[in-house]
């Protein structure tokens, strides 16, 4: 049995899809105006973990996740390097795609862009003003938070402080046409003449960025949707404001199941440009020291709700655990086929070890309880390696590993960590220094290589290395 652990009622709740067999779920997606940060790509990565395990478990998955490809931070950034709206939004969104690719992350059923849905989000609007449910403003449009009677359910605070933290986050001339303070923006005035603005019967202007996924989901999943995700900095004001104007514009229910991440703190700080510890996964994803699947991985260990510490000893850590993935992995390849029985009381053994990942996956996505039956797994294959067992039978325990493997986002077996450039020069002049017959100075650099993490063997077909940690 499934269970989920749900924002909206703080408990662990059996998920039960509203089509059988079919998850509705969206992943409100990243701001197109610069690389991701790390914290951006542990959401990524921890909801891609539990899709590829929904669908591990037999079901279809459609699931959505946007870019928000308009507002502040695209123009500001357009005008730095000097690109149109248009122009930073692809430039970003296709970094987005290219590094989510790198982390092993399946491409979204559907990845749309505001831009493209500013008519509906129009006629969104307008049937809310004319519910009662929003009012203009000078060419400004707000929805009446007072009027929604389960407005501050979903991020368990009382009005008061609503009002006071949306007071607090909003420039005076903005508070003062609002006729309540936690009032917030479905539509916003554009009178900047080289700033892009859509027609819409207030004047010209652009959506509030609540009302984007509001309608995103509309168009592309339904009135209902089983799954709304992001990470817990949105469950408010973004996910509350979403709640509100939609099951004010539908009568019905929006989200059965809100799943929200935790942050990502950097060298034990919250992460912040100021700080200096900012963190982008294309930075990451450019040194050729880091396995994409190594970084997939430590940002994949941790349960999704709780927070990731984030160091570069901690990602080597992380490393490590997969090397050893890497090399029986590798091992089991290089001797499974089809040849014999499997060895029932192995393949009983297996099934047990199944039972509790799933058991442990099946608890809100418990991905440390269902790493540590891996583990186990893999203790059992290293046996069975030099144990008398049938190909068949390692070749049953290869393809378990690989098909969990898939849920955390590994499917490559060998490393892939390419070499600093520094010790690619050092390799070229040990395997000099051997043609030579210089030994002393290939011992030498064989040590250098080895304080690097880099153990250097020797073979008949010339040098080979292994990754220490």
């Amino acid at each position: 049995m499934q269970t989920v652990y749900n924002t909206y009622s703080l408990e662990k709740e059996t998920f039960t899809p509203i089509q059988d067999g079919k998850v509705l779920m969206y992943l409100c997606g990243p701001t197109v105006y610069n690389y991701i940060h790390i914290g951006n790509a542990r959401s990524t990565v921890a909801f891609d973990t539990i899709r590829k395990y929904f669908e591990w478990r037999g079901l279809e998955v459609n699931f959505v996740s946007n870019f928000t490809d308009l507002g502040d931070k695209v123009i500001n950034q357009g005008i730095k390097e000097g690109l149109t709206e248009e122009e930073v939004a692809d430039k970003y969104a296709n970094a987005f795609l290219e590094d989510a690719a790198a982390l092993n992350v399946a491409p979204a059923t559907t990845r749309p862009r505001a831009t493209q849905y500013m008519e509906e989000m129009v006629a969104f609007v307008e049937k809310l003003i004319a519910q009662g449910d929003a009012y203009e403003v000078n060419g400004d449009v707000y929805f009446k938070t007072n009027q929604f009677k389960n407005y501050a359910t979903l991020s368990h605070q009382n009005m008061d402080e609503l009002k006071k933290n949306a007071a607090g986050r909003l420039e005076d001339d903005d508070q003062d046409e609002k006729q309540d303070a936690a009032d917030f923006a479905l539509w916003k005035k554009e009178v900047r003449p080289d700033v892009t603005a859509w027609p819409s019967p207030w004047g010209p202007g652009r959506p509030g960025w609540h009302l984007e996924c509001s309608v995103m989901i509309d168009e592309l999943l339904g009135d209902t949707i089983d799954i709304h995700a992001g990470g817990i900095d949105l469950a408010f004001p973004h996910h509350t404001n979403e709640l509100a104007q939609s099951e004010s514009f539908h009568d019905k229910r929006f989200v059965n199941y809100w799943l929200h991440n935790g942050f990502v703190n950097v060298n034990d700080e919250k992460m912040s440009k100021s700080l200096g510890n900012f963190v982008t996964i294309h930075d990451l994803l450019q040194d050729d020291s880091i396995d994409p699947q190594g970084l997939r991985y430590f940002l994949t260990k941790t349960h999704y709700r709780r927070p990731v510490a984030y160091s570069r000893d901690r990602l080597d850590q992380a490393q490590a655990e997969m090397d050893k993935i890497y090399r029986t992995m590798r091992a089991l390849d290089a001797k499974i086929s089809a040849d014999g029985d499997v060895d029932q009381a192995i393949n009983e053994q297996v099934l047990l070890l199944e039972e509790r990942f799933i058991q442990a996956m099946d608890d809100d996505f418990n991905v440390e309880n269902a790493l540590t039956v891996m583990f186990e797994l893999l203790t059992l294959a290293n046996k069975l390696l030099t144990s008398d067992v049938t190909p068949a039978t390692l070749s049953k325990v290869r393809d378990v590993l690989a098909s969990w493997l898939h849920i955390f986002g590994i499917d490559q077996f060998e490393e892939e960590r390419e070499l600093p450039m520094e010790a690619k020069t050092l390799l070229e002049e040990r395997q000099a220094a051997r043609k030579a017959k210089d030994f002393a100075k290939s011992d030498e650099i064989r040590d250098q290589l080895k304080g690097m993490g880099i153990l250097v063997k020797d073979g008949r077909e010339g040098q080979s290395i292994e990754w220490l940690s």
